[in-house]
């Protein structure tokens, strides 16, 4: 059984404002097999499945969670906007993926950090930064220590680094939780917004979620 769909044909009823008898008259069904879909229950047929894609306005592989991008859209390294600083990779076989990863990391940090400033929480916004600064600091550590290089260079010592690095980044994502809850001005965060808000951005950040949690859902198995 899909465990994605279940969640995500929630998801959208909500987005739409509508109760569960609502969307269910609406997509054809009586609401005690809606609410069986979307506690996963049970599993839905090819008809059902195109019509909440019609319904809601979205792809079949969004429904079943194979992308985060509501069109079911995979982007190429061509149609993602460049960065400010653009290497060539000079043939190199491993240069692609990795300069792909780059417009997917930084076309995702746009999005991010407009959001933030909308957001008006500035302790929230404090607590991802300083999230997001410790993780490139780590990772340029290590970078730095793969080429054998003068550790000197640093205060913390390589021996403590990683231990050190990971419980800042616990500490910066506690203190982004209690940040959470002091509430945000903006308005609610779905991605049908990020969509209309980041036409460009907006598929970086939805490959970012599906392949984390891609690998999460390996680790948390």
């Amino acid at each position: 059984m899909n465990q994605d769909f279940p969640r995500i044909i929630k998801l959208l009823r909500k987005e739409r404002g509508l109760h569960q008898n609502e969307a269910a008259e609406q997509l054809g069904v009586n609401q005690s097999l809606l609410s069986h879909y979307e506690r996963g229950k049970r599993e839905c047929g090819l008809d059902f499945l195109t019509a909440a894609a019609d319904f809601y306005g979205v792809s079949v592989d969004y429904l079943l969670g194979r992308t985060s991008s509501r069109t079911g859209m995979i982007v190429s390294e061509e149609q993602l906007p460049e960065s400010t600083v653009s290497e060539g990779y000079e043939g190199d076989p491993a240069g692609a993926p990795t300069m792909l990863k780059k417009k997917v990391i930084t076309n995702s940090l746009e999005v991010i950090f407009s959001l933030l400033v909308k957001s008006k929480n500035h302790k929230l916004a404090n607590a991802v930064s300083s999230f997001l600064l410790t993780a490139v600091y780590r990772a340029y550590r290590m970078l730095y220590s793969a080429g054998n290089n003068d550790e000197n260079s640093f205060s913390v010592p390589h021996e403590t680094v990683a231990g050190a690095c990971f419980a800042k980044l616990s500490i910066d994502d506690a203190k982004a939780a209690a940040a959470v809850k002091g509430g945000s001005k903006d308005e609610k965060i779905n991605n049908a917004r990020i969509e209309r808000e980041f036409p460009r951005q907006s598929s970086a950040l939805f490959m970012t979620v599906t392949n984390v949690e891609h690998d999460l859902h390996k680790l948390i198995k």
